[in-house]
């Protein structure tokens, strides 16, 4: 679990040292770097897609919530994943 507490009225948004964008050769969301890249997993992508500094984590949660209804616990795993994403310092609060 992150040690970064992440509430529902925060408006993340990505780091400006980070490009996120879909890479075609790696079949993959990743995240572009000076120094490299992080090549993202299915559900990390899809959070970091919605991440643009307009929407709240309450918006993002419940795009996801409404994209993937049968997805049990999906809130915490947003939570979660975005409190690891602040402490990588792909975000920012």
């Amino acid at each position: 679990m992150s040690g970064v507490e992440i509430t529902p009225d925060q408006t993340p948004v990505l780091s400006r040292m980070f490009r996120f964008q879909w890479e075609k050769a790696q079949d993959s969301y990743v995240l572009l770097y000076p120094e490299g890249m992080v090549k993202l997993n299915g559900p990390a992508g899809e959070v970091l897609a919605l991440v643009d500094g307009q929407r709240t984590v309450t918006d993002i949660i419940q795009s996801l919530q409404a994209k993937f209804p049968d997805a049990d616990g999906i809130e915490q795993d947003i939570l979660e994943f975005l409190g690891d994403a602040r402490e990588q310092r792909w975000i920012s609060l």
